[in-house]
């Protein structure tokens, strides 16, 4: 597994996973040389190497100059994010994009969420590009892999969360208190939430659209969604 980019070798080096060496560019100024000061605290092997190798190394070559190797993403279990008076659980329900999976997860890390659900099959599942793409809240932000959405869904209410499905054609989220334990549903970029999985939520929130465009992208929508979970906590 590799991070790559300033901000998620910075974020990985906050937490306590093994990283087993770092790719720093020749000539490394400003925040890769924070990330080298960081690295020898830890103990870190350090290899400075040209552009060229990092290059080769990068899966996009947007590596910004750092690439750091660490152990395979560990993935948590769904009981470990149970929360207690005030929870929030994103599910994520057929999300494939990495893109959208690494935006999810740095919108869920800063609202405060306790963890982001994702499928065994048919879903992006974390990778060196989810990473970098979620600015390294990937590493701070607990992700399960679960068999079945249904299934969390249901064992999240048997937890006493109230599992809400973001979609089109609901109440407007708007209109709802979303305090105590609240879990979201996030459905795939062209097949939303999917029938079954809406029908075992206890309810389906939607936002209001103004505009020609008929959806948003799901981490956008997500965004907004959170956040009012977070404006409702504040009691404002």
């Amino acid at each position: 597994m590799k991070a790559e980019g300033r901000n998620a070798v910075l974020e990985l080096l906050k937490t306590e996973k093994t990283v087993d060496k770092i790719l720093l560019q020749k000539d490394a100024q400003g925040v890769l040389l924070k990330i080298f000061a960081e690295a020898r605290r830890r103990g870190i092997r350090v290899q400075f190497v040209s552009r060229e190798v990092l290059d080769r190394e990068s899966a996009d070559k947007r590596h910004q100059g750092v690439i750091a190797y660490t152990t395979d993403y560990e993935y948590a279990d769904i009981g470990d994010m149970i929360g207690k008076e005030e929870s929030l659980i994103v599910l994520c329900d057929g999300i494939e994009d990495v893109h959208n999976l690494g935006s999810i997860l740095r919108v869920a890390e800063c609202a405060g969420a306790d963890g982001v659900v994702i499928p065994k099959a048919k879903s992006a599942v974390v990778t060196e590009a989810v990473i970098r793409i979620s600015a390294g809240a990937a590493e701070h932000i607990k992700v399960a892999k679960v068999s079945s959405v249904n299934s969390a869904v249901e064992y999240l209410k048997e937890h006493g969360y109230w599992v809400y499905a973001l979609e089109a054609g609901g109440d407007s989220i708007y209109s709802e208190r979303l305090t105590g334990k609240v879990a979201l549903v996030v459905g795939g970029e062209d097949s939303g939430v999917r029938r079954l999985t809406r029908e075992k939520c206890d309810k389906v929130l939607s936002l209001p659209l103004f505009g020609k465009v008929n959806s948003l992208n799901a981490s956008v929508a997500l965004g907004i969604a959170v956040y009012e979970v977070v404006r409702a906590r504040l009691g404002t």
